[in-house]
């Protein structure tokens, strides 16, 4: 049974929340939270005993053996790093950070301490993606040409600030998917040769500056030309397609939020025949996060297996999230 510890009572600590509850094998030990009404009313309805108004506290307690950072993304940098000296193993919502130098930070420190790490990707734990990377690895597509992605959602009013707006709560997702194809395509050091066009519309919530809508073209020296759009400020959708030089594959059903039950892969050729790939699913992509943090931990592995991100690749995201936000920045003149 492995014992959780949630930091933070966000809407994305209650989805996390029923994930680890529905699993056999997991039970959350405790909870921390700021606002001591909120914490309460969380640990309530989850049934959590311990409730901590410290982070240090939470940590010292000996009976949690993981920790989920459900902060916010600019404070995942210093909960990380603060967990990882108390040795505990860790599962920390995506984006990695919002900068290079918090992800350079907690990288280090889980290393040093020698901890189980796994950045909150979580629908790559999904069978979907495993399911994408035989394909890719298979050749029906071809060698891969383009790729394309697209999400949308409204949620701009839910979001930090601080945590710098669209690229790290939703650009994040195709960005990572991209990682993804190219790796399996091309090989690991392929996603390293590239150069990054951003282009995007601010917005200044609470006197801070962030990124609200973004469009992104990341051309690499493969040949590949990726397009990808995000924005939190309306909508509800999303798309994902590769275009090989035999087929073109596209995803039927949301990439980056995978169900419990049927989940649709498209290939079509050029000469106009279509497969359609079902992948049933008896768990949510969060069901499968929790599990693969459950065998990784059982497993006494620090690292957890592809699809899922490894600590080499969650740093290799970070980068080009945060050259996109940084090229949108400058032509919008902010430093």
């Amino acid at each position: 049974m492995l014992r959780w510890a949630i930091l933070g009572t966000s809407f994305i600590s209650d989805v996390v929340a029923k994930a680890i509850l529905a699993s056999p094998n997991s039970h959350i030990q405790a909870v921390f939270g700021r606002n001591e009404e909120r914490l309460n009313a969380f640990a309530d309805r989850y049934g959590i005993a311990s409730r901590y108004t410290s982070i240090d506290a939470l940590l010292d307690d000996p009976s949690v053996d993981v920790v989920y950072v459900g902060l916010p993304s600019h404070k995942h940098a210093e909960a990380t790093i603060a967990a990882a000296k108390k040795g505990k193993a860790i599962l920390s919502e995506k984006a990695l950070a919002t900068t290079m130098e918090d992800t350079h930070s907690m990288m280090a420190a889980v290393k040093e301490a020698g901890v189980f790490f796994l950045e909150g990707l979580m629908y790559l734990s999904h069978p979907v993606h495993q399911t994408l990377v035989d394909i890719l690895k298979e050749g029906k597509l071809g060698n891969v040409k383009g790729i394309n992605g697209y999400y949308a959602a409204n949620i701009a009013k839910k979001a930090n600030p601080l945590g710098k707006g669209t690229i790290y709560n939703l650009g994040c997702y195709p960005v990572s998917l991209v990682h993804l194809v190219i790796e399996t395509a091309f090989g690991p050091e392929a996603w390293a040769k590239r150069t990054v066009l951003g282009h995007g519309n601010l917005a200044h919530d609470d006197g801070v500056a962030h990124v609200r809508d973004a469009a992104l073209v990341v051309r690499f020296d493969s040949g590949v030309l990726a397009t990808l759009q995000s924005t939190d400020s309306f909508g509800n959708d999303s798309s994902f397609t590769i275009q090989g030089d035999k087929a073109v594959l596209s995803f039927q059903t949301n990439p980056w939020l995978p169900l419990a039950g049927d989940n649709i892969i498209q290939i079509k050729t050029y000469g106009g025949e279509v497969e359609r790939i079902v992948i049933p699913s008896n768990m949510d992509a969060f069901g499968w996060q929790v599990k693969r943090v459950e065998d990784c931990v059982g497993a006494g592995v620090k690292e957890a297996p592809r699809p899922s991100p490894t600590w080499a690749n969650s740093v290799e995201i970070m980068g080009v999230l945060t050259e996109w936000e940084t090229d949108i920045m400058k032509r919008n003149g902010q430093n």
